[in-house]
């Protein structure tokens, strides 16, 4: 299996990044992209990296975010065939607690849902994608307190709510090396889905966590907790980007070593 890194907030080998991440995993022979970044700059990342946009088969999208999923629209009207698969939780109903208004929309593109019917799935519970690929949801309680803290909120019928990321969800592809989770954020806690998976399959190894891990915003305390709690779960690999950041991923490289790789746009990963 090959993972690359086609979005992340680190530019290299002369392609731009952006605050986004976007993600294609080869798994036998089906091509997964998950997310789209928060532009079509996807678009001429693969292009620079010889990647047909038309050769995808599916697209996972890990939660409804715009920085995960601004780009769906540009990958419609180019792929026309391959679906996208959304956590059932997913709606046009994300926000956060902004610097000069009380909520700033941070979610889906308006009318997604409605524009695009026949190429958005929507899926529920644990569900098989394709042969060895999977998408989990959070079966972790009391989430929302993680909402909480974070000043996210959802705006539902009854009222503003604090994100529990019911629309969040992992892709877990089953390789020779163990289960290898892609999770582009991580919301729900970077341990919380290492431990979800495991509960999930409990007759399989978790190999690798591969994603952004929501530490940008977090003390060098609560960062180095969080590498000694990923440490003891007994995964063997992990490689984060995006929404960790650099002050945080350089702390992880201190606890984690060798065990650890950060994310930038071209990076290949073999398993």
């Amino acid at each position: 299996m090959r993972l690359t890194i086609v979005v992340d907030n680190i530019s290299s080998e002369g392609m731009e990044g952006e605050w986004g991440l976007a993600i294609l995993a080869e798994h036998g022979d089906k091509k997964i992209l998950v997310d789209t970044g928060a532009s079509d700059l996807f678009l001429k990342n693969m292009e620079a990296m010889g990647i047909d946009v038309k050769d995808i088969d599916y697209g996972v999208l890990s939660h409804a975010h715009y920085d995960h999923a601004n780009g769906l629209p540009a990958f419609f009207k180019n792929n026309a065939r391959a679906k996208f698969y959304l956590r059932d939780g997913a709606a046009e109903n994300c926000y956060k607690k902004g610097f000069f208004i009380l909520k700033k929309y941070i979610g889906i593109p308006r009318r997604l849902l409605k524009n695009y019917p026949d190429r958005i799935e929507m899926v529920s519970g644990d569900y098989r994608l394709t042969d060895g690929a999977y998408l989990i949801p959070h079966k972790t309680a009391g989430l929302c307190e993680i909402g909480k803290r974070e000043q996210m909120y959802q705006r539902t019928k009854r009222g503003w709510v604090y994100d529990d990321f019911c629309h969040e969800q992992s892709l877990v592809l089953d390789t020779e090396k163990g289960l290898v989770i892609i999770n582009s954020c991580s919301h729900g806690g970077a341990v919380n889905i290492i431990n979800e998976v495991k509960e999930t399959f409990p007759d399989h190894h978790v190999y690798a966590l591969i994603g952004g891990f929501h530490l940008f915003n977090k003390s060098d305390e609560e960062v180095r907790e969080v590498a000694a709690k990923i440490r003891e779960t007994g995964i063997d690999y992990v490689c984060t980007g995006h929404c960790t950041k650099g002050h945080a991923y350089r702390i992880m490289k201190e606890e984690l070593g060798d065990m650890i790789d950060q994310m930038r746009v071209g990076y290949r990963i073999e398993i």
